[in-house]
């Protein structure tokens, strides 16, 4: 199934079928269900006993000016009416129950389902988007997973229920009513249907402010930098209006719906009960028999009531799930082939790229790499150099397996790739990106993640290899300390440090580094180089390189342009036969002498 696009583009769903996804969610707790269904089933009955109850109470006890009678069937009334409580409050705890289990296990299988799609996934689908379905969406859902479908079950039972004892009451009075369901029902279903629409709208709305929220506030530096205060306030601003008015139109109809409800439905139980009371006046039935016949009509009536309120709640929960089960539907076009090969503990670290053509799924029309040919040996060190935009990160993700080659190869010791499970291709390589990436946690959490086992001694050692642990030692709780959203509480350059550390500790045989000294200051990247430099000595190692230092410490430079390998060789080779490297050399490194 494809990624979810765009709000406008997705289709609106046309039955309750969406719901069917459920039904995994809730089978691991159908004892939890039988029971509830149990405790519902006996709610009922001890609900459709009180008219009994009063029946008797009337025509054996009232009528009969009999005490002991009334004193016996007020008990039996009281004795239904506690069981009925205690039941009623049995299948409100499981219903509740159930319904925020099956909802926190639909938002576990989102979550672990979106966190596995590939970067085209992320290049329709926005964030603000994915974080709406896993709140609001699955919220709605809760509902009517939870106390809606209490409600929806109890009035359905009851419904029957009163409609079975109305036809051993009166079954001239009941055939009226079936008579008249159709044009109760019907009116009822059809707005729902409109309901359902004008929800969907609802929470596309919503979506789009959690989307202009979330792109706002991830960028908020760079929003006041550029002081676009009020221009995002008026972007958000008219998202929230948008929500509000697609609100207010589903919330008009939802009303409409339920005013329409109740006066259909006791319009016609006033109908019928005025029937039923003509039919006391000619003898027909008792004034017990009337008593109970109303009170059952009440229970259908209320029942139907609930039922018709409650499908406007069964419409939007639908097509919540509608928008989640596309995400538990996606598939990640990088996927792991049936039988994948399998990779060493540890390989060595040798790569190829064999005649490799790629476009960008967003941008088919521009080659991002076209016939790249390229042997690394296993421990080489080997930079990427060129212009921005000439095709040196897409070779990382390439290799890193985010997209695959749109013709010709890659290999890592001597296995394509595109035959491994991209999990276990990763794991062998540690990537240290440009745009540095820490988490919400403390520094020995966020240094850790390069190696969830790793022991505390470790991530230590790995902060000391990459310069970071002076600084670490000298936040308020040291390694403990939390670091922002982000990372936001330190510095470019401690950032990357701590990004450093984290591969140090991954301690691949493949390391990717994105100029991972592009942040630190003069004695930092000293420092930080030395550390490389021995990391680098076990280990292949490709660099994206920015700088003349590191392009100095290269074995091999290899010089991309226009997504075509136009050169490799030393610096000095390179200075003296290459002139754009010449030029990238005096104008991008500083390295003018060198250049002449």
């Amino acid at each position: 199934m494809p990624p979810p696009t765009e709000n406008h583009d997705r289709p609106k769903a046309d039955s309750l079928r969406p719901l069917r996804a459920l039904v995994p969610f809730i089978r691991p707790y159908r004892g939890v269900l039988l029971a509830a269904l149990a405790a519902l089933l006996l709610a009922s009955v001890a609900m459709l006993a009180l008219p009994v109850a009063l029946r008797f109470l009337i025509d054996n006890g009232f009528v009969a000016n009999n005490a002991a009678l009334v004193n016996r069937y007020f008990g039996w009334f009281f004795a239904a009416a506690v069981a009925f409580g205690g039941f009623a409050a049995l299948r409100f705890y499981l219903v509740s129950w159930l319904g925020e289990r099956v909802v926190a296990d639909l938002r576990d299988a989102v979550y672990r389902r979106v966190v596995r799609m590939d970067p085209t996934f992320f290049e329709v689908t926005r964030t603000g988007e994915v974080l709406s379905r896993l709140t609001a969406d699955t919220t709605l859902v809760q509902s009517i997973s939870g106390v809606s479908l209490s409600i929806a079950l109890r009035s359905m039972l009851n419904l029957a229920g009163g409609l079975i004892m109305l036809m051993l009451t009166s079954l001239q009075l009941t055939l009226y009513i079936l008579v008249g369901i159709p044009a109760v029902v019907l009116p009822l279903i059809l707005v729902g249907r409109r309901i359902r629409g004008l929800s969907r709208d609802a929470q596309d709305r919503v979506a789009d402010t959690s989307g202009i929220a979330g792109e706002t506030l991830n960028a908020i530096q760079t929003v006041q930098a550029f002081t676009l205060e009020d221009n995002q306030e008026q972007r958000f601003g008219a998202a929230v209006a948008d929500s509000f008015r697609a609100s207010v139109r589903r919330i008009r109809m939802r009303a409409g719906l339920t005013a329409l409800g109740f006066v259909l439905v006791f319009g016609a139980i006033t109908l019928i009960l005025w029937m039923g009371s003509r039919a006391v006046l000619a003898d027909e039935m008792t004034g017990g028999q009337l008593a109970q016949f109303l009170m059952y009509s009440v229970f259908v009536g209320a029942s139907a009531a609930a039922l018709s309120e409650l499908w406007g709640d069964i419409q939007r929960g639908a097509g919540a799930m509608e928008r989640l089960a596309e995400l538990l539907g996606a598939r990640p076009a990088i996927a792991a082939p049936e039988q994948p090969l399998a990779l060493p503990g540890r390989v060595d670290g040798r790569i190829r790229f064999e005649q490799v053509s790629f476009n960008y799924p967003s941008r088919p029309d521009d080659p991002a790499l076209s016939d790249i040919d390229l042997d690394i040996r296993a421990g080489e060190n080997v930079a990427f150099v060129g212009p921005s935009g000439a095709g040196k990160s897409t070779c990382f993700q390439l290799l890193l397996r985010f997209y695959d080659p749109a013709a010709g190869r890659i290999t890592v010791d001597d296995v394509d790739i595109s035959q491994l499970d991209p999990v276990a291709l990763r794991q062998q390589m540690g990537l240290v990106p440009q745009d540095t990436v820490l988490f919400g946690e403390s520094a020995r959490e966020n240094i850790r993640m390069g190696r969830p086992d790793a022991t505390d001694a470790e991530v230590e050692q790995a902060a000391i290899a990459a310069a970071a642990h002076d600084f670490i030692v000298g936040l308020p709780d040291q390694y403990d300390t939390f670091l922002g959203e982000r990372g936001m509480r330190l510095s470019g350059g401690q950032r990357q440090r701590i990004a450093l550390a984290r591969a140090i500790l991954r301690d691949p045989p493949i390391l990717l580094l994105d100029e991972a000294t592009s942040a630190l200051d003069s004695e930092s990247e000293r420092l930080v180089q030395a550390a490389l430099g021995e990391l680098m000595r076990t280990r292949t190692t490709i660099v994206i390189a920015h700088r003349l230092s590191t392009v100095l410490s290269a074995d091999r430079i290899v010089v991309f342009d226009g997504g075509r390998i136009v050169a490799t060789g030393r610096h000095d080779e390179l200075i003296r036969d290459n002139p754009l490297y010449a030029r990238l050399a005096a104008h991008q490194f500083g390295d003018k002498e060198k250049a002449r």
